[in-house]
């Protein structure tokens, strides 16, 4: 029931503007599943095997949902997550750049498509509020891993979020 309700609510917020002169982009954010903590000091580290459980689901979770574009930051956390999804999409990685998010580029290649992000805790509630126009979100917990905000910029102008959350 609960990916009942979830599907619906991709289904309507990325089929808004389909058959629509003018193109609605939608954004999903999702963070990288568990990462390995063991060692401090590794800056780059894998998924735990509870990471890569939910690095399927996620992929399982975007079944319905057909991503013109999926983004991740380079980092085998956020590439081990993105890569379930976009196998099960036949859709590259492409990646981008932390220390530049939301550039002329990824607006202009973004406009008007249905794009899947995978960041960070800190990258991701950021980059929502630059698309917003407003400090709307603060960083994600480090023990939350379940967080999906959906961005929606409608033709005319205006941008709306919201944020589910699934375990």
């Amino acid at each position: 029931m609960k990916y009942l309700l979830l599907i619906s609510i991709f289904f309507f917020a990325s089929c808004a503007g389909i058959k629509n002169d003018e193109a609605i982009t939608t954004y999903y954010f999702i963070r990288h599943a568990e990462k390995d903590t063991s060692d401090p000091k590794n800056e780059d580290p894998v998924l735990t095997e509870t990471g890569e459980m939910r690095a399927e689901k996620w992929a399982d979770t975007f079944r319905e949902i057909d991503f013109d574009l999926i983004y991740s930051s380079n980092y085998k956390r956020t590439v081990n997550t993105a890569t379930p999804i976009a196998e099960s999409q036949d859709k590259e990685i492409r990646f981008f750049n932390t220390q530049k998010l939301n550039d002329q580029d990824f607006q202009k290649d973004t406009k008007g498509k249905t794009v899947l992000v995978v960041g960070h805790s800190n990258l991701n509630p950021e980059w929502i509020n630059y698309i917003l126009e407003e400090e709307k979100y603060p960083d994600i917990k480090e023990d939350e891993y379940g967080s999906l905000y959906i961005v929606t910029i409608h033709p005319n102008g205006s941008r709306t979020s919201q944020v589910l959350y699934i375990n």
